[in-house]
């Protein structure tokens, strides 16, 4: 398990939580793939598109990882809704402390199904 993995996952969500944009840039790849429910993205402004225009916040759960992949289960609410949240899943693939994609899920199952990851890569 990577610390600094971790770590950029982390900062990830902050920078997103904080409206950070510029940070959130900073911690992926220019060629992040982003998707989720919605559709998905390629490269640094379909990044700063998603950021800046779905009101989400992610709270970050239990968290997995392994060979640079990190699954985190996270309490999602929108700005549109703030008081209702729901728990999602966000699949990260890490390199060189760099986000190079993230796969929203719908539930913790679908992410493991994706990644072959499971609860035995959790981090304690």
């Amino acid at each position: 398990m990577s610390t600094s993995e971790i770590a950029t996952v982390l900062a990830w969500h902050d920078a997103l939580n904080d409206s950070d944009i510029d940070t959130l840039l900073a911690l992926s790849s220019d060629d992040v793939e982003v998707a989720g429910p919605e559709g998905a993205g390629q490269g640094l402004t379909a990044l700063r598109e998603w950021a800046s225009s779905a009101g989400l916040t992610l709270i970050p759960g239990r968290m997995f990882v392994h060979e640079g992949v990190v699954v985190v289960e996270e309490e999602a609410s929108w700005a549109a809704n703030p008081d209702e949240t729901s728990t999602v899943a966000t699949a990260f693939r890490v390199v060189h402390d760099q986000v190079t994609s993230i796969f929203r899920h719908d539930d913790l199952e679908s992410a493991f199904a994706a990644t072959d990851l499971s609860e035995e890569d959790a981090v304690s």
